[in-house]
């Protein structure tokens, strides 16, 4: 039961989500596609970790960088859906003020990793074709602690003050949020109040990360593609360019999303609130399910490791 705001707390002391607005019937079926991709994220994101971990000859940049991934996309799954399913399957539509900024903090804080740590394996692919002979003295421990730390520390610093900044309002427009879970802009929706700082910083940070990784992920593959075309013999352009086909589609899995949600939202503004909220999900269920995949089948290290590790259970 939600509980009204108290005299020393203008917020409620609980939200309500209300799942897929206009599908609830649906909810029960739709739960199956989001608990099939939620299993095979876990499972897969796992996989890799355990074989990353495992395998001393897998603690090189690339698979380093890939294992970050892993943990970031485990982290983005599970601080979502969990919940969802518990509203599709037992209608478990309340979560505190607080668990609701928490669960906001981590989706937003963690997709901004995400962009980062893609925007670094570019880099480690930009050295490894670029720069061959200095991979490793450029790619060096310290160097990939660094950058882990400079990706958590931008996200942490961007998002640590939605939560403050959503604490301040007065929610007079009820307790209900129209969404799955707790997006920032779902829940400014439902506040009084000059709401204009949080509208523009939101946008503001999205465009920022967005445009500022793609940019730089752009200008990786440029050079990339540079010294590709500059190799003898198409054997080595094919196999160089090669390298970089699972990490085109992990950066594809993450920003396609994302472009189609944003073009949605500003061409399809009269579509049905379910048509956007499936695409959120959608940006939320893809890449933690793909990217194992896509570093599975085609990445000859991975992909020989895992099936070592499942023909090892047969004998």
């Amino acid at each position: 039961m939600i509980m009204s705001s108290n005299i020393t707390s203008t917020h409620p002391t609980s939200f309500l989500l209300m799942g897929i607005p206009g599908l609830e019937h649906l909810h029960v079926w739709i739960s199956i596609p989001f608990c099939a991709a939620y299993t095979l994220a876990l499972l897969g994101n796992c996989t890799l970790l355990f074989i990353i971990q495992a395998d001393a000859a897998l603690h090189e940049p690339m698979y380093i960088f890939l294992a970050m991934l892993a943990m970031i996309d485990l982290v983005l799954s599970s601080s979502t859906l969990p919940k969802m399913l518990a509203i599709f399957w037992f209608k478990d539509q309340e979560i505190d003020f607080y668990a609701c900024l928490v669960q906001m903090f981590f989706l937003h804080s963690f997709s901004i990793m995400e962009s980062a740590v893609l925007l670094a394996m570019a880099f480690d692919r930009y050295v490894a074709i670029c720069k061959p002979l200095h991979y490793t003295t450029i790619l060096t421990g310290p160097l990939i602690t660094k950058i882990g730390l400079a990706a958590v520390t931008r996200a942490v610093a961007l998002m640590t003050p939605l939560p403050f900044l959503l604490r301040r309002f007065h929610y007079c427009q009820g307790p209900v949020i129209a969404h799955c879970y707790c997006e920032h802009m779902a829940v400014v929706r439902l506040a009084c109040g000059n709401t204009r700082f949080n509208n523009i910083y939101g946008i503001a940070v999205a465009m920022f990360i967005v445009v500022l990784d793609l940019l730089f992920v752009v200008l990786s593959y440029i050079f990339i593609l540079q010294a590709v075309l500059q190799l003898a013999s198409q054997e080595a352009r094919y196999k160089a360019f090669g390298t970089c086909v699972s990490h085109i589609g992990a950066i594809l899995a993450f920003y396609t999303p994302v472009v189609i949600s944003s073009v949605m939202h500003r061409v399809a503004r009269r579509a049905a609130p379910h048509v956007h909220i499936l695409l959120a999900n959608f940006y939320l269920l893809f890449p933690p399910m793909v990217n194992p995949i896509i570093y599975g089948v085609k990445t000859k290290q991975i992909r020989e490791r895992v099936l070592g590790l499942f023909l090892r259970k047969d004998v």
